[in-house]
Formats: structure tokens, C-alpha cells, sequence
């Protein structure tokens, strides 16, 4: 499990420019929904996995970048706390993320690999601005390290949703413990032969050389 406690923001008296600028840097639900943000095929898949993988907590992000076929490549979890969410220093921190655990893809002519953000955060399903900065940062950072922008999705105490799209279960939730059994990197790499055979496996932890390179960060 990837695990990073992002530096504290500077908390100073913010200007009425600086708070309109602010306000700027999210997106509402109806502007997320008609941005053609990809659909994912089966999200309670791509949800549980990272679950399980990071185990989030409140105010834990859960970054994954997926292939083609919608497997999970590479993954990192982090916290960031703010009184004052602003979607250029959410944008920063998962920048700096993906830069940890991928490559960019910035020299191919269209994006091949998704970009998804998991975002575990107490209070109900509802839209908060905070959804809105973290919309906002994930759609910027793909942008700057080339790849799509993928779903968003909030998980809490009553489960998980998938914002602009509607779609959400009860299970996983804030809290809850992994519904599948954790193999450790030692374990796995016995099981592996010591390396990655054949293409990444659909458990939402990421590719095994990408697991175990970001563990060791």
C-alpha cells in the first residue's frame, strides 16, 4: 500500500480575488457530466480493488491509471487536508503522483491509458465543492501527463458513487475491511516466479512491478 501525507497548505487570510479564483478551479456536476468523461464497464470492479489495495480513510485520494481493457496499471493513495479546497493544489499533488508511479504519455498523438480518482471523505453522497476542486485537478493533471480523464468517484460511510453518472453501491464504504484476502509482495513475487508474467490482472492494485516499485517510495 502506497501511503503519503502531503505537506500542509499554507492557510493565510484569502482575498475576495483569491477566493473567486478558487471557485474557479472546480466543476459542477452538470459541467463533469457533459465533459465525455469515459464510462467505466464495471466500477464496483475498479472500486473494490483499489479498496482493497489502499485501504482509505477520511480525506485519503486513491489515484489509478487504467489500460485499454480497463486493468489497473499503477495506483497511489495520499492525504491532503485544507479548509479551503482549491483544485490547483489538489491538480499538484495527484500530478506528482502519477509522475511517481507512470510514465507520461505526452509524445503520443491521442491518450491511451485512463486516469480515475477514488476519494474517501466523511459527510453523505451529495456534490461538495470539494468534489468540484478534486473534478477539476484530476480532469488538469491528466491533461499534463497525457492521459484521458476518468471517473470520480467519493466513497463514505453509506458506500460509493460514481459522480455525473449516477451509478454507486453500499459495499465497499468508509471503513470497511477487503472482501478479497491480501497475498504480501513476498508472497506474491513466489507465486510470480520473482517477476510479472503475462498481462496486468484485474484486482485493482496495479501491475506487480508498478506495486512494488511504489511500495518501496
Amino acid at each position: 500500500m502506497t501511503f503519503g501525507i502531503a505537506p500542509p497548505l499554507t492557510t493565510t487570510q484569502p482575498s475576495a480575488t483569491a477566493s473567486a479564483a478558487r471557485l474557479g478551479r472546480m466543476l459542477e456536476p452538470s459541467e463533469w457530466a457533459s465533459a465525455g468523461i469515459p464510462l467505466l464497464r464495471n466500477p464496483r470492479e475498479v472500486v473494490t480493488g483499489l479498496h482493497d489495495r489502499h485501504l482509505p480513510g477520511p480525506s485519503t485520494a486513491v489515484v489509478a491509471v487504467l489500460d485499454p481493457e480497463e486493468r489497473v496499471t499503477a495506483s497511489a493513495s495520499f492525504v491532503l487536508r485544507t479548509d479551503a479546497p482549491d483544485g490547483w493544489d489538489f491538480r499538484n499533488a495527484l500530478l506528482s503522483q502519477l509522475r511517481r508511479v507512470v510514465p507520461h504519455d505526452l509524445r503520443l498523438r491521442a491518450p491511451v491509458r485512463t486516469a480515475v480518482l477514488l476519494y474517501c471523505r466523511d459527510g453523505g453522497p451529495l456534490w461538495t465543492e470539494a468534489d468540484g476542486a478534486w473534478m477539476w485537478g484530476l480532469r488538469d493533471a491528466c491533461t499534463l501527463h497525457g492521459l484521458r480523464c476518468g471517473a470520480y468517484i467519493t466513497l463514505t460511510r453509506d458506500g460509493w458513487q460514481v459522480l455525473g453518472e449516477g451509478r454507486g453501491g453500499r459495499r465497499p464504504y468508509t471503513g470497511a475491511r477487503p472482501e478479497r484476502p491480501q497475498l504480501s509482495d513476498a508472497t506474491r513475487e513466489r507465486h510470480d516466479g520473482g517477476m510479472a508474467a503475462g498481462p496486468p490482472r484485474r484486482t485493482g492494485g496495479g501491475a506487480p512491478e508498478a506495486r512494488r516499485r511504489t511500495a518501496a517510495r
